[in-house]
């Protein structure tokens, strides 16, 4: 990989280097394994590694053609390592293709582009390296500049797992919404709270909230998946993300809500390999009037949390972007506002757009930059994808938009976006 990748000016190689490329991360909501990392997890092979738990690969192989054997099925690690080599330089353009090379050039110094022809070169190369412990679980994150990273964990989750050592839980609580009697019973073993009602409900959720705070948890996350609002027929659900929000906002947590994922699409693939196998779909756009109403009863009962927008659907990047002067407080910056590309969107193509959508709607010097939102270890490593991207987009907008910044407040922007922002929010 070039030095200069990604880095389409001189400018923008001197703000990478000089304010982007050694800021520690903070990446505040992803899906990482934390039992893997404490347990100093070896990886038994490349492929289980970067390909068996990434459902980006998978989708992609599936769009190629590749038989379901060679992806989620029975064949052999060498074997589905090989598949997904062969339709590597087919995919030149998706963000995987960018991301898989940046990984193997990281992580490996392998700077051969994968193909049917490289693919038992790279996977003996890189597994004879999976062998040391430099490259268990932990050993990987070590690699990175890492202040704090948010794995997310339900509310009936082991906290015990987070030691502390930068690793903190990001509360998931989708299921918090709809709880059936099991997980009402589970919440009222735990907190020793008797529910009879959604203001016992949330009593006792709250006495867990505290558990969650105490191993530093600063960042709360539910999805609205498409058809969220008209789902939500009697409004049991958004009353109890109210209350909820209200809680949130009690601890100066941040509310994270990914907007308009349609989940509901193959029926096959869903039994075939779970709920989580990258067969997802883009919704249609958010629900501006539900959504504001929602925000606007928080507020108005007791608290509006800091709050961060994950719309799904790049349509709706404008219209949740000018939400950040819809709500505010005193003294706080960007109340709430319009979050880093997510999903289907976290491309250079998304990202652009987003940071578009911030500097023409809101305050791009507020924006609270990169999470990963990610199951691979690897997939850290976009914080310096995002980074490189930022650099470039910001100064070609500096030129051509004629803002005639220096290059101190240049780089102040840079800094801010990247860490400093981030940063407030686990701090307040």
């Amino acid at each position: 990989m070039k030095d200069n990748f990604l880095l389409k000016t001189k400018n923008a190689e001197r703000l990478y280097c000089e304010a982007a490329k050694e800021l520690p991360i903070i990446d505040f909501h992803n899906h990482i394994c934390v039992s893997d990392i404490v347990s100093e997890k070896q990886f038994a092979d490349i492929t289980e590694l970067w390909i068996a738990a990434d459902p980006y690969k998978h989708r992609l192989m599936r769009i190629c053609g590749v038989n379901e054997h060679y992806i989620t099925g029975n064949a052999s690690a060498y074997e589905k390592f090989e598949k997904f080599c062969e339709i590597f330089p087919l995919i030149a353009g998706n963000p995987v293709y960018d991301w898989s090379r940046m990984e193997l050039s990281f992580f490996f110094g392998i700077n051969e582009l994968p193909s049917r022809d490289t693919a038992k070169r790279i996977f003996d190369k890189a597994n004879e390296m999976l062998k040391s412990p430099e490259y268990s679980a932990a050993g990987i994150l070590a690699r990175f500049n890492i202040e704090y990273q948010s794995p997310v964990a339900t509310l009936v989750d082991d906290l015990s797992v987070f030691n502390g050592k930068g690793i903190a839980p990001s509360l998931r609580g989708d299921d918090l919404l709809a709880p059936t009697s099991e997980l009402k019973g589970k919440i009222s073993e735990i907190s020793g709270v008797k529910i009879s009602d959604v203001s016992s409900y949330i009593k006792a959720v709250s006495v867990i909230l505290d558990a969650f705070a105490k191993k530093g948890c600063r960042f709360a996350d539910h999805a609205l998946d498409a058809g969220f609002f008209a789902g939500d027929t009697d409004g049991s659900k958004s009353c109890i993300l109210e209350l909820l929000g209200v809680e949130y906002a009690k601890r100066g947590w941040t509310l994270l809500l990914h907007l308009g994922a349609e989940r509901k699409t193959s029926t096959r693939l869903l039994k075939l390999v779970g709920a989580a196998g990258g067969y997802a779909a883009v919704g249609h756009g958010v629900d501006v009037s539900a959504l504001c109403g929602l925000l606007d009863r928080m507020e108005l009962g007791g608290g509006l949390p800091d709050t961060v927008l994950f719309p799904l659907n790049m349509s709706d990047h404008a219209a949740l972007a000018v939400m950040q002067g819809s709500f505010s407080e005193d003294g706080v910056a960007s109340k709430v506002q319009l979050g880093p590309a997510w999903w289907w969107c976290d491309h250079a193509l998304g990202i652009k757009n987003a940071l578009s959508c911030i500097s023409s709607f809101g305050a791009l010097s507020k924006f609270i930059g990169m999470t990963t939102d990610s199951r691979s270890l690897l997939s850290l490593l976009r914080h310096d994808y995002f980074r490189r991207i930022l650099c470039t987009w910001l100064d070609e907008q500096n030129e051509a938009g004629e803002w005639d910044l220096p290059y101190s407040a240049q780089r102040r922007i840079i800094e801010d976006i990247s860490y400093t922002n981030a940063k407030i929010k686990i701090n307040k």
